[in-house]
């Protein structure tokens, strides 16, 4: 106990020496205190964005933070943010801090959302817009929003027995979207008992913004990372291998197709141009 006290004594003595030596940058936006090594973590409460609300209205709409190692600015206005997604500074900001998530569940920030801006993303952003945004693609996929909105609301009404009850709409809403999500992508229901609800999490941790907590295992947050990254990597194969044995058992063909037989197409096509 007296080593890891002497440690971190030593550690905050070495920011604040730094702090002192290192040169003040003027052109910053406006910032709170700061806490050594943290930074301004201790002022973030749930929910997030009313936390970044009060922040705001203390400090002004162009705020300066930082997250442990990582600088952050945060712009509560509208006029302000549309300077920072002009066409001059859109690359700029195109790019993701690479995290733990991304590592894992991005493979190697390999991924449309992860992936930095370049050949890779403009690669990846092209198929996503052609296979899976196109105004075809969209149109399709009404047929699958209108009937899962039917759908829910037969539930809803089945569930009530004709009554007037309270309802949770938080649980209604994300059971619609990921009814339409599954049958876009797989053409198929989502199952609640096939799924892990690990999928659905937002995964943020201090290892992201404090470095040292990720090489002492911080709370194993690396671990269980890896581990749900497997799951879904077998959840998702198990999908795969589903629509591609429909697609031999049925030989006729269907109008509307999933995104995961759009995607095989470009990759047989891929295949066979290669070959």
């Amino acid at each position: 106990m007296e080593v890891l006290w002497c440690t971190l004594t030593l550690i905050i003595s070495i920011f604040f020496i730094l702090k002192l030596l290192s040169p003040q940058k003027s052109n910053l936006p406006p910032t709170p205190l700061s806490l050594p090594i943290i930074g301004h973590l201790h002022l973030l409460k749930t929910p997030l964005h009313l936390s970044l609300k009060t922040l705001s209205d203390r400090h002004g709409p162009l705020l300066s933070l930082r997250f442990g190692c990582r600088p952050i600015v945060v712009v509560s206005s509208s006029s302000t943010a549309e300077q920072f997604f002009t066409h001059r500074n859109d690359i700029a900001f195109a790019n993701r801090p690479k995290s733990l998530a991304s590592k894992h569940l991005g493979y190697n920030d390999t991924t449309l959302v992860f992936n930095p801006y370049g050949d890779i993303w403009r690669n990846l952003r092209r198929v996503t817009t052609i296979q899976i945004f196109s105004s075809a693609s969209l149109h399709h996929s009404s047929a699958v929003r209108i009937e899962e909105i039917r759908f829910i609301a037969g539930k809803m009404f089945r569930a009530s027995g004709g009554e007037t009850q309270k309802v949770n709409l938080k649980s209604v809403f994300y059971e619609f979207v990921m009814n339409v999500t599954m049958r876009m992508v797989a053409g198929k229901r989502w199952s609640p008992m096939a799924a892990d609800g690990e999928f659905g999490q937002v995964i943020m941790d201090f290892c992201d913004y404090i470095p040292i907590l990720r090489w002492v295992g911080f709370n194993g947050f690396e671990k269980k990372l890896v581990n749900l990254q497997r799951k879904r990597d077998g959840f998702l194969q198990d999908l795969i291998d589903e629509v591609r044995q429909n697609k031999i058992n049925n030989s006729s063909t269907k109008q509307r197709k999933t995104i995961i037989e759009a995607l095989l197409s470009l990759q047989n096509g891929a295949s066979i141009l290669h070959g």
